[in-house]
């Protein structure tokens, strides 16, 4: 990948895919199918809630969260008010849960938030939040075949809530042979080539400490 690429700014590594609908890297297409595939012979229909995301995108997550415009929660689950918050603070605060434009895994086509189409009733609005993963949640039951079966087709958690600074995301599943190689080539000096003329909100703060971002919200993760 290069560096539009791995920041999202440029989707050339992309394949579209029809069904079930969704964006990833030309060469992860084959193994979500493989995983997909293993996943429905087994009564579940994996469907991606999220899957590549391009920079603009994570932008206006970014600057919605930082504003208020944008709901923020803590670990608790409960909302944050953002208004109360040093600049600071507000960052470290959407890092738990959103990455930096031009950070974002989302943007290699390598990831995939996933929940279960068959277990999601009819009106029912994903919130993806621990608890549905969890006991008695409605994807508990996929949580519990992803365990066992994710990486058989080289898919992993990045988030677990042990190495990396963003809290647990047992939705979030990373396809590692790909995604490795662009985490090890997003180097702070490629994530702030593509943020420092970007109208991010909190940008002097961000760009004050980005190698400490970096190290913690990007290349830290959960590798197995």
């Amino acid at each position: 990948m290069n560096d539009g690429e791995l920041t999202g700014r440029v989707r050339t590594h992309i394949a579209d895919v029809s069904d079930p609908e969704c964006g990833l890297h030309a060469d992860v297409v084959a193994p979500f199918s493989n995983l997909r595939r293993a996943a429905l012979d087994d009564g579940f229909d994996l469907m991606p809630v999220s899957s590549f995301r391009a920079f603009s995108h994570q932008l206006a997550i970014w600057n919605g969260k930082f504003s208020g415009e944008r709901p923020m929660y803590d670990a608790a689950g409960r909302r944050i008010d953002v208004g109360e918050l040093a600049s600071a603070d507000r960052i470290e605060a959407i890092l738990s849960w959103s990455a930096l434009p031009g950070a974002s895994r989302h943007h290699w086509g390598t990831d995939v938030d996933l929940v279960d189409r068959r277990a999601t009733a009819p009106g029912y609005k994903i919130r993806l939040t621990p608890d549905e993963f969890a006991a008695g949640g409605p994807y508990a039951a996929l949580t519990e075949w992803l365990d066992a079966n994710a990486a058989r087709f080289g898919f992993f958690r990045p988030y677990c809530g042990v190495r990396s600074g963003v809290a647990s995301e047992p939705w979030h599943f990373s396809f590692a042979p790909v995604a490795e190689f662009a985490r090890v080539k997003l180097t702070p000096g490629v994530l702030r080539a593509a943020i420092v003329e970007a109208p991010l909100l909190g940008k002097d703060e961000v760009i004050a400490r980005l190698d400490a971002l970096h190290a913690r919200y990007v290349a830290a993760i959960d590798w197995p």
